[in-house]
């Protein structure tokens, strides 16, 4: 198949890349590498430097080129930043993608969109695990964000039922090539495990936001699943698109949730480093729970995780972060 990516430069998008291409499809990927990272595309892919809010640019994307469904991973994901520069933010992921898929169906005639969706849609739940069924009552601008998104794809799909697809709610992407290979490298990093392992490689102190949440030890609690596992969930989902042309939502997770308190002690064990860890007030945005019920996508997509243990989500981001360390 040909296959366009955006985002493709970040760190779901270079693994969404790889996997693509390992199967012997065709991939474009398209980047602003305003945060991505040229060297973290696969060099078997073809690469447009493009910023998503340029409408004019993305028509001429899909005048030349042809694609048969669209992986779209391009967009800010910090919640604290999210809520500093709302207007940026929706700009580049409510804008940049109804550019994207106007300019996809109208020129490129494509149908089938696969969209990077989030748990942040749900706000603060009042029902653990979460059901795709859940209110969606967003708490931070990045969460609205989403949910816009989401429903710009519902209504093109109400206009034109040949459009499909499938908006994957993401539970923390985490974890890392089991090679160490590849793995996160945000510019900022606002992720807890990547920041807490540079934490202890640089042998700095790690900031924890926020101990007085309603959970057992009053942090955050989080379900963490494993980018490989992820990157599965999205090969699931075009297959679906194959077979079945409609407006679908699942979540991406374990359905086991671990608290921030829980990471940070992990982290110490599998790098046996010390940390110093200073608490600070929570973050505007942060629920105090976020945990999947995954019912859906193994039932109705045959999901099943592989890598998402703890341990192996630790210990293989240890390896990538320790790599790039030593460099």
């Amino acid at each position: 198949m040909n296959i366009l990516v955006t985002g493709g430069a970040g760190y779901i998008g270079s693994f969404m890349t790889k996997a693509l291409l390992d199967r012997e499809d065709r991939v474009v990927v398209v980047d602003s590498l305003e945060r991505g990272s040229r060297n973290a595309v696969d060099r078997r892919a073809s690469f447009v430097k493009l910023d998503i809010r340029n409408l004019a640019s993305l028509e001429d994307l899909f005048c030349e080129y042809r694609f048969d469904a669209v992986f779209h991973f391009a967009g800010y994901i910090a919640v604290e930043e999210s809520s500093k520069i709302p207007q940026k933010y929706y700009e580049n992921n409510v804008v940049g993608s109804k550019n994207l898929f106007i300019s996809a169906i109208r020129i490129g005639k494509v149908k089938k969109f696969v969209f990077s969706s989030s748990a942040a849609v749900y706000g603060n739940p009042v029902k653990i695990p979460i059901p795709e069924s859940h209110p969606k009552n967003p708490t931070s601008i990045y969460g609205e964000n989403k949910l816009a998104v989401e429903k710009i794809l519902g209504s093109l799909h109400a206009e034109r039922e040949s459009i499909g697809y499938v908006c994957l709610r993401y539970f923390n992407a985490s974890g890392a090539a089991l090679d160490g290979s590849m793995g996160e490298n945000h510019d900022p990093e606002t992720h807890i495990i990547p920041l807490v392992i540079q934490a202890a490689l640089n042998e700095t102190s790690f900031n924890l936001f926020g101990t007085d949440y309603k959970t057992p030890d009053g942090t955050c609690v989080r379900d963490y699943i494993h980018v490989l596992d992820l990157i599965e969930a999205h090969m699931l989902a075009l297959e679906k698109l194959k077979k079945e042309l409609g407006g679908f939502y699942y979540n991406v997770g374990t359905g086991q949730g671990y608290s921030n308190r829980h990471i940070i002690d992990l982290i110490k064990k599998v790098s046996g480093k010390k940390l110093t860890v200073v608490e600070k007030k929570r973050r505007m945005g942060d629920p105090d729970q976020l945990v999947a019920d995954p019912t859906n996508i193994k039932k109705e997509l045959g999901f099943k995780t592989l890598y998402s243990d703890i341990e192996t989500i630790i210990e293989s981001a240890w390896k990538w972060h320790k790599k790039q360390f030593e460099i």
